[in-house]
């Protein structure tokens, strides 16, 4: 009888298969999302869900007289579009989340601070009333928070592959302060 292959009669295997199981469950664990709270978005197209632009139409090249402008666009595939209006109450935040495609962000009252997660020390970047800001999405996860005592709103247009869901909620970077809700 080998004792490296003989389980039957060692007692450790009972053990053994409690540890592997612990271990199994312990990596098995699927990240979870983590929750908005004081947030609430708005569709300012209602009741249109969505515009909707067929590949090749955001195609765009503008070359302006005005000095130093030029625009660019090109996107391959049906997209829609969004217009929404983001509010937080304060201590309110969108939890962590990304987008499958690019928003331009606009504050149109109070102040809100963007966490983001690939930034290895998860600095936040601070926006007031008149600021704009873009988010290129595509996997770039952040969470927006209010940390002030005000309400904060934002309009915020997105460009997304046609039929993706314009928010992709995402677990909590481990780089970045715990954030939670009121």
């Amino acid at each position: 009888m080998n004792p490296l292959t003989e389980f039957r009669k060692i007692r450790i295997l009972p053990l053994l298969i409690t540890a592997a199981l612990f271990l199994a469950a312990l990596t098995a664990l699927p990240a979870r999302a983590t929750p908005s709270c004081g947030f609430t978005s708005t569709n300012l197209l209602a009741p249109v869900p969505a515009g909707h632009f067929p590949s090749g139409l955001l195609d765009l090249m503008c070359r302006s007289d005005l000095p130093a402008w030029l625009l660019f666009t090109r996107v391959r595939g049906d997209s829609d579009l969004y217009v929404t209006q983001n509010t937080w109450q304060p201590g309110g935040r969108t939890g962590w989340h990304t987008h499958p495609g690019p928003s331009l962000v606009t504050v149109i009252e109070g102040t809100v601070t963007v966490y983001e997660a690939a930034d290895p020390s998860c600095t936040p970047t601070t926006y007031t009333a008149g600021e704009s800001f873009t988010d290129i999405g595509c996997g770039e996860v952040h969470n927006v928070v209010n940390e002030t005592g005000a309400e904060a709103k934002v309009v915020a247009v997105q460009i997304v592959p046609a039929g993706q869901p314009r928010r992709i909620d995402e677990p909590a970077p481990g780089n970045c302060p715990a954030l939670t809700c009121p």
